[in-house]
Formats: C-alpha cells, sequence, structure tokens
C-alpha cells in the first residue's frame, strides 16, 4: 500500500505567502526576455520565408554532426510537434502558434489560440497533435490560463487545426487551484497510447503544495482525452485528493516523453540550486519535493521543508544533476536512421546551454555526451523527427529550429 506523507506544516492558504517569500528563480528556469504583446491572424495570411543560412559543422562521439537552421524569427519558441504532411507546429511564449513548412516558411500567428498569461515563466507552452489527428486534426496546448485579477493556472486545451486558424477549442483541464505566482508552471504533454494523457506540473513557487493532495500543483496528471478522470486513477475515492492525480512530490517538470520500449511514462524536474531530476513516475507514488531533495535555495540557504536527499518513503530520483543544466524537452532515440543513437535519451539545457544526450541500458543511464554548446543557446524543447533527425528550438528572442544529423 501507498506511504501517504503527510506535512505537519500550515495548510497551503497559509503557506503560500511564507513559500513565495522565500522561493527564487534560477537562472535555469528564469525566462529568456520576452518582446512586446501578441496580435493573432489568419493561418492563410502570408508565411515569412527563413534566410538561408549555413549549415554549421560540430564533433560528437559518433562522429561530425551536421546542424541546419530549419526557421528563424520565433520569439521564445517553447514546443515543436511534427504533423503528417510535414509541416510543423511551434509554440511561442507571448502566445503564438505558428506552422513551418517543410522548406522552412515561418506561417503568421494562427487565429484562435486561447489568451495566456505571458508573464514571468508564464505564457503558451506544449502542443502535441492527437493520437488521431489524421482523422480529426485535433492538437492539444498546455498554456498559462487567465483567472480573476492576477490569478493564472496551467490549463490544457484541445482544438480543430484549420486553414482559418484553430476552432472548436475547448479547455479540458486547468489547474487547482489559481494562484498569482508567475512561475513553475509545467508543464509538458504525453499521451499513453490507451486512450490516456500525462500532464506534467510545477509547484507554482509555493514549495509546501507539492505535498498536498487537495491542489494540483507538483502532480503529473492523468486524464482521458476529453479530461474525464479514468476509473482506475490511484487517489479515485481518497478523501482529500484530487483524483486526476498519477503522482506527486514534484518541483517544476518541463521534459516528458514515453519510453517506446517500455511504455512507461519517463519524466524531469527542475531542482532549486542542484538536484534536476529524471523521473519514471508510478501511480500513487510521492516524489518528495520539497521534503527530499539534491538541490539548495539560491541563496545558498537549505530549503526549509528538505530533511535529506533521501527521505522514507519518499521515491528517489532515477537519476539526478547535483549541478543543474536547466533540463527542458526530452526525447527517446528509436529510429533507425542513425544507429549510433539508438537507445539515447535527448534532453534540452536552459542553463548549461547545451543538447544532453544519455545513452540507456534498459532503463539503466550508462553514459551522458553534452552537444551543441558551442552555439550558447538555451535549448527548450527536443523532438525525434519522421525523418530520424533530431529537432530542438532555441528558447530566445530571435529563437530558431534546428535539425540536427550524423553527417556521413
Amino acid at each position: 500500500m501507498h506511504r501517504l506523507f503527510r506535512s505537519s506544516r500550515a495548510p497551503l492558504a497559509v503557506a503560500l505567502a511564507l513559500s513565495f517569500a522565500l522561493t527564487g528563480c534560477s537562472q535555469a528556469e528564469a525566462p529568456a526576455p520576452v518582446a512586446a504583446s501578441v496580435a493573432a491572424s489568419s493561418a492563410a495570411a502570408a508565411s515569412t520565408p527563413t534566410p538561408a543560412e549555413p549549415v554549421r559543422q560540430a564533433s560528437s562521439q559518433h562522429g561530425a554532426l551536421s546542424i541546419s537552421t530549419v526557421a528563424t524569427g520565433l520569439e521564445n519558441p517553447w514546443a515543436l510537434a511534427h504533423l503528417p504532411d510535414g509541416r510543423m507546429l511551434v509554440t511561442e511564449r507571448p502566445g503564438r502558434l505558428r506552422l513551418i513548412s517543410a522548406d522552412g516558411a515561418v506561417s503568421a500567428s494562427l487565429a484562435g489560440v486561447p489568451a495566456v498569461v505571458a508573464e514571468g515563466q508564464g505564457g503558451l507552452f506544449d502542443v502535441v497533435p492527437a493520437p488521431d489527428f489524421e482523422q480529426s486534426q485535433r492538437i492539444y496546448l498546455s498554456f498559462a490560463e487567465p483567472g480573476e485579477g492576477r490569478l493564472a493556472s496551467t490549463a490544457v486545451a484541445h482544438a480543430r487545426l484549420t486553414d482559418a486558424g484553430l476552432e472548436d477549442v475547448k479547455v479540458i483541464f486547468s489547474q487547482t487551484p489559481k494562484l498569482d505566482t508567475r512561475h513553475h508552471f509545467g508543464s509538458r504533454l504525453v499521451f499513453d497510447g490507451q486512450g490516456h494523457l500525462f500532464i506534467t506540473l510545477g509547484d507554482r513557487g509555493v514549495r509546501p503544495s507539492a505535498q498536498d493532495l487537495s491542489s494540483h500543483m507538483g502532480g503529473v496528471i492523468r486524464v482521458n482525452l476529453d479530461g474525464s478522470v479514468p476509473t482506475d486513477n490511484p487517489f479515485i475515492g481518497q478523501d482529500g485528493a484530487l483524483p486526476e492525480f498519477w503522482s506527486y512530490g514534484h518541483r517544476n517538470q518541463q521534459g516528458a516523453a514515453l519510453n517506446p520500449w517500455t511504455g512507461a511514462l519517463w519524466t524531469h524536474e527542475h531542482g532549486p540550486k542542484g538536484g534536476d531530476e529524471i523521473n519514471i513516475p508510478q501511480p500513487g507514488k510521492n516524489y518528495g519535493w520539497p521534503i527530499a531533495t539534491y538541490g539548495i535555495n539560491y541563496s545558498g540557504a537549505v530549503i526549509p521543508e528538505a530533511q535529506g536527499e533521501t527521505v522514507e518513503g519518499m521515491e528517489n530520483p532515477h537519476h539526478v544533476w547535483k549541478v543543474s543544466p536547466g533540463v527542458s524537452g526530452m526525447a527517446f532515440y528509436n529510429h533507425e536512421r542513425f544507429p549510433a543513437w539508438k537507445h539515447s535519451l535527448f534532453v534540452g539545457a536552459l542553463a548549461q546551454r547545451a543538447l544532453i544526450r544519455l545513452t540507456l541500458d534498459g532503463d539503466a543511464i550508462t553514459g551522458e555526451e553534452r552537444l551543441l554548446e558551442d552555439l550558447g543557446w538555451r535549448i527548450r524543447d527536443v523532438r525525434v523527427g519522421p525523418d530520424g533527425a533530431v529537432y530542438v528550438v532555441t528558447d530566445e528572442v530571435q529563437g530558431r529550429v534546428l535539425k540536427i544529423e550524423l553527417a556521413g
């Protein structure tokens, strides 16, 4: 039976002010500067060609890399999704969604995108096509949803992608409660292949909330594709627990992917100063934050709630970086094109400005390689394309989509 940790600290409503006053934001998590406001226009509006840039070369453990620029001029791109027809969708954190054609032309901002709170770390986050996209043309988006006054929460909506933009937009999940903080929103979206959607969330900068099952903060959420709650979720029927929870005790999860060999969900999250983690979240389990952590406060002080790196009754991380790369985005490599990359896990790094390649032996992480360090760009998202290349987006005011291949 799952052992539920119950904190003796003040309830969430009292803890908000205490924790927020003590919570900082590291360079790893701090948002890149965002320029002015957003004006949406029709998808049919003229696209902007991407200026040709020379193909860059870099070295790696498995030979030379070829780094091509697919698209430029994107403002703080957050996520990338490949569509079956060869186009890509890219979110920009200020609240824009764009289509990129196979030749790199960038569309105008698509109409119909939900309103977002584009302050601090808030904005438009992940985008994924539905499992039945070819029939439904449906996509899913996560974003910072505005509430009354300064309140906001991480929310998920689905919509139908048309030539005119997004239609039939419907919010299917909204984090409870809404808060007035502007960081630690999460958020990645992953389908499990069995009719469910995983949503990764952050603690919104309120540390004790990650141990409070009456709020969604710090959780991995599992819902059906329409937002309803699966009947086999682990906290169904438990007093004081929200039924959408899959796991809890997470800090700020900005990477998630389904392991193609096992079908298990993998996630990663930002630690504070130190302690970025990879986890394989299991139903009903507590992943410790802020009671168990490998990190400290940005001031150098200990986390007030922390009882150690490992705590009885809480899950240890599957992998931990004691010096935080500032992890964001995650993709397993299971394509035939580059056999040297098979059984690798690619992870973006914001603070250390690199693409991390982890080598796997089953679930065990057996090695680490840093790529693209010489470029000096914050890597926000990572995807493996249908062509077997690795695609990343760079979190800059003039952000890019890059295509990485092994040369030769």
